[in-house]
């Protein structure tokens, strides 16, 4: 499934697709994504910030690694992200239909 272009080195972006936000972020070159709909608040993670590989939720900020989704708060309010396989082609960022 098409997402997007993909976001540049440093940048995370949100997608809407089949129904579903998505997150994907591009760390040290490699592009990740998560659910964007934080599980805590249901605040979406794409309006929160980038810090290193973790992506700061703007509603209670708590912290989620785009990587594999796991809750890196000190203290956690919720469990982790789920995390999904994504591939970039020309650009473009594609889900991965199957095992996420």
């Amino acid at each position: 499934m098409h997402l997007g272009p993909a976001p540049l080195e440093g940048e995370h972006r949100g997608y809407r697709a089949g129904g579903s936000w998505y997150l994907v972020a591009r760390v040290n070159g490699a592009l990740s994504c998560i659910d964007d709909w934080c599980n805590h608040a249901g605040c979406l993670l794409s309006e929160g910030r980038l810090d290193g590989d973790v992506v700061v939720c703007p509603c209670h900020d708590g912290r989620f690694r785009v990587t594999d989704g796991a809750n890196v708060t000190e203290v956690p309010l919720c469990g982790d992200q789920a995390a999904f396989a994504i591939v970039e082609e020309d650009g473009e960022v594609f889900l991965v239909r199957g095992e996420p």
